[in-house]
C-alpha cells in the first residue's frame, strides 16, 4: 500500500525558512510525481516528476521555495525561504502518475498525506 507522509512544518516569523518533507512508502519515488499543495483550496504550489526530476513551480513559489528529492530515502523536499503571513496554511504532498501531473489539478493525485501547519507570523 503505498503512503505519503509529510513533515517540518511549524511556526516561523517572516523571512524565515522551513524544510518540508513527504517521504514515500510501499512504492519508490521514480513511479511517482510528487506535488505540494496549500489550503483547504489545495493550490498548487510545485511538483517534481518522477521520471526524469524536472520540477514546475508555481507563480506564488517562483524564487522563493525550492524543491528537490533524494531517491535513495524517497524523500521530497520543499524549503520554503522569504516565508511571508500569506504563505500560511497546512501544506500536503500527493503522489501522482498522471503524465500532467505537473499542471497541479488534484484529482490527478492520488495518493495524500495528512497535511503540516505552516504559520508564519511575527
Amino acid at each position: 500500500q503505498v503512503q505519503v507522509v509529510e513533515s517540518g512544518g511549524g511556526l516561523v516569523q517572516p523571512g524565515g525558512s522551513l524544510r518540508l518533507s513527504c517521504t514515500i512508502s510501499g512504492s519508490t519515488l521514480d513511479n511517482y510525481s510528487i506535488g505540494w499543495f496549500r489550503g483547504n483550496k489545495y493550490e498548487g504550489v510545485s511538483c517534481i516528476s518522477g521520471l526524469d526530476g524536472s520540477i514546475y513551480d508555481e507563480r506564488a513559489a517562483k524564487g522563493r521555495f525550492i524543491t528537490s528529492r533524494d531517491d535513495a530515502k524517497d524523500t521530497v523536499y520543499l524549503d520554503m525561504n522569504s516565508l511571508q503571513p500569506e504563505d500560511t496554511g497546512v501544506y500536503y504532498c500527493a503522489a501522482s502518475t498522471n503524465p500532467l501531473a505537473f499542471q497541479l489539478v488534484p484529482k490527478w493525485y492520488t495518493h495524500w498525506g495528512q497535511g503540516t501547519q505552516v504559520t508564519v507570523s511575527s
